[in-house]
């Protein structure tokens, strides 16, 4: 065998495997490269999304703890004006109860001094005519003493 033949000769093999690669085996494989590029692109658009939507739910999370947090603040408020209200009402109502019991111990001590003042009076007058009877010791119109006795529980 010469050389031109052996080179002829793997020439054709060569060009038979090739043709044999390129018809059975090569597709296949290819198909399975652009399947698995295909996944593989697939999983980072999946990826890409699911990133999105974290920020996304991530940022609604923030949304709703600033609106939870006003909230409280508005309620918190809202339950300090009230607590403030309600002291302030049972202030007024405290300060109407004492004013009320302040004028009725003024009244009731108004009327004692009235009757410690009559009472005073009776016995002033008791003391005078006591005190005249021992002086004159002679009776000289009943009459007339307790018209005296009347004028002067009117002066004091």
């Amino acid at each position: 065998m010469n050389i031109n033949s052996t080179l002829f000769l793997q020439l054709v093999v060569f060009l038979v495997g090739a043709l044999i690669t390129m018809k059975f085996i090569w597709p296949p494989l290819i198909r399975s490269l652009d399947e698995r590029r295909k996944k593989i692109a697939d999983g980072l658009k999946a990826a890409e999304a699911g990133n999105q939507s974290l920020a996304d739910a991530q940022r609604k999370i923030a949304q709703l703890e600033a609106d939870a947090r006003a909230r409280a603040q508005t309620i918190v408020a809202e339950t300090e004006k009230r607590a403030q209200a309600l002291v302030d009402e049972a202030k007024g109502q405290a300060k109407a109860e004492g004013d009320r019991l302040i004028e009725a111990a003024r009244q009731e001590a108004e009327q004692e001094m009235q009757r410690a003042k009559t009472a005073l009076r009776d016995q002033v007058a008791m003391l005078a005519v006591a005190g005249a009877e021992q002086i004159l010791r002679r009776e000289v119109n009943a009459q007339v003493h307790a018209d005296l006795l009347s004028q002067l529980k009117g002066r004091l």
